[in-house]
C-alpha cells in the first residue's frame, strides 16, 4: 500500500518535461500515471519474464547460427513449459496481492476507476507476454528450418505446432488470463497459484488431445493415387517435401473399383510371386495416400490460436464483469 501511494505522490510532484528520478528516469518518462505504477508495482516480473525471454532468443540464434541441432528437444519442453510458469507467477498473483494487502481498496478510493486498474493491469501484461512469446516463436521457427525436411512429419505434433506461428502467444495468453482469473475470484495468491498450476497443466492436456483428433480433420486432406501396381518390396509413392501422412493406421491400397484395402492385404506372401499373385487376385492397381501438405501448417495454427483467442477473450469478459464490482 505505501509503495503505491508514494509512487503516486512522485508521479504527481513531477513538474512537466522533468526527466524523473530513479534508476529508469526515461521509462519512466514513458510510461506515465497508472500505467507507470502498475509498471513499478510489478516491474520485477515484468522484467524477469523479458530477461529470460531475450536469453533463450539468444541461446536459439546462437545454436542457428552454428547450425546445431543439439538442445533442439529440451529448448521445445522449456517452450511448452512457458505458458504453465506464466500462469503461475505471472497470472495468478496480479490482483491477489492487493486484494490481500488492501491495496485494491485503496486504488477504487482514489480518483481511478476499477475499469481504468483492470485494463491498465491486463494490458501491460499482455504486453509484456505478447513481446516474450513471439520473439521465441520467431527464434524457434527460424531454428526449427535447419532440419524441417528430415523431421517433417513431426510438424503437427506438439514440441513443434504449439512453439511456433501464433501458437505461444495464444497459449500464454489464455493461460495467463486463467490464473489472473483465478486469482481474484479465490483472492489468496499461494492458492491462486497452486489451482492455476493444475490449471494450465489441464490446458496443455486437454489442447494436446484436442490437436492429435480434431485439429487434423479440419485441415484439407490431399490424397495421392497410383494405378502402376504395387511391389513386392512395398515401396510408397514419394510425398512432397514436408508432407504428413494421414492414414498410417488407414487403407493404403486401392483397387480397380476404387475400393481401399489395408496393410495387411497379402502380408503373408512369402516370395515376390506369391505377392504379385495375391495382389493380382485382389485386384489392387495402386497406392491411396492421405497427406497434408506443409503449407497448411501456418493456416491450421491460426485456426488453433483462434480458438485459443476467443477463450482468452471470454475470461477477459468474465474478469472486468467480476471486477468492477467485487474487485476490493
Amino acid at each position: 500500500m505505501s509503495s503505491l501511494t508514494s509512487t503516486s505522490t512522485t508521479t504527481k510532484s513531477e513538474a512537466p518535461g522533468s526527466t524523473g528520478t530513479g534508476r529508469l528516469p526515461q521509462l519512466r518518462q514513458l510510461l506515465k500515471g497508472m500505467t507507470w505504477l502498475v509498471w513499478r508495482q510489478h516491474r520485477a516480473v515484468f522484467w524477469t519474464v523479458l530477461g529470460a525471454s531475450a536469453l533463450a532468443v539468444a541461446f536459439i540464434v546462437f545454436q542457428r547460427s552454428q547450425l546445431h541441432t543439439a538442445g533442439y528437444g529440451p529448448t521445445s519442453t522449456g517452450l511448452r513449459l512457458m505458458p504453465i510458469l506464466l500462469g503461475v507467477f505471472l497470472g495468478a498473483p496480479l490482483f491477489t496481492g492487493d486484494l490481500e494487502n488492501g491495496t485494491a481498496k485503496l486504488v477504487v478510493t482514489q480518483s481511478m476507476s476499477r475499469t481504468r486498474w483492470l485494463t491498465t493491469k491486463l494490458a501491460l501484461t499482455a504486453l509484456v507476454v505478447v513481446v516474450s512469446t513471439v520473439a521465441l516463436s520467431v527464434a524457434f521457427g527460424w531454428w526449427w528450418t535447419l532440419y524441417d525436411e528430415s523431421t517433417a512429419w513431426e510438424w503437427t505434433s506438439g514440441p513443434t505446432f504449439n512453439n511456433t506461428g501464433p501458437m505461444p502467444v495464444a497459449l500464454a495468453l489464455f493461460s495467463v488470463f486463467g490464473g489472473v482469473a483465478i486469482g481474484v475470484v479465490l483472492r489468496r495468491t499461494l492458492v491462486a497459484m497452486v489451482v492455476t498450476l493444475g490449471f494450465t497443466v489441464i490446458v496443455q492436456i486437454v489442447w494436446s488431445h484436442f490437436l492429435a483428433h480434431f485439429l487434423l480433420s479440419l485441415a484439407n486432406v490431399v490424397t495421392i493415387t497410383t494405378n502402376k501396381g504395387v511391389t513386392f518390396e512395398n515401396v510408397m509413392p514419394p510425398l512432397p517435401t514436408g508432407a504428413h501422412q494421414v492414414n498410417w493406421s488407414n487403407p493404403p491400397y486401392i483397387t480397380s473399383d476404387g475400393k481401399l484395402l489395408g496393410w495387411g492385404t497379402c502380408g503373408d506372401a512369402q516370395t515376390e510371386q506369391a505377392y504379385e499373385l495375391c495382389m493380382k487376385k485382389a485386384d489392387v492397381v495402386g497406392w491411396s495416400v492421405d497427406y497434408l501438405p506443409i503449407s497448411q501448417m501456418n493456416g491450421m495454427q491460426w485456426f488453433g490460436a483462434s480458438i485459443l483467442l476467443a477463450l482468452t477473450a471470454a475470461v477477459t469478459v468474465f474478469l472486468f464483469f467480476w471486477g468492477r464490482k467485487r474487485l476490493a
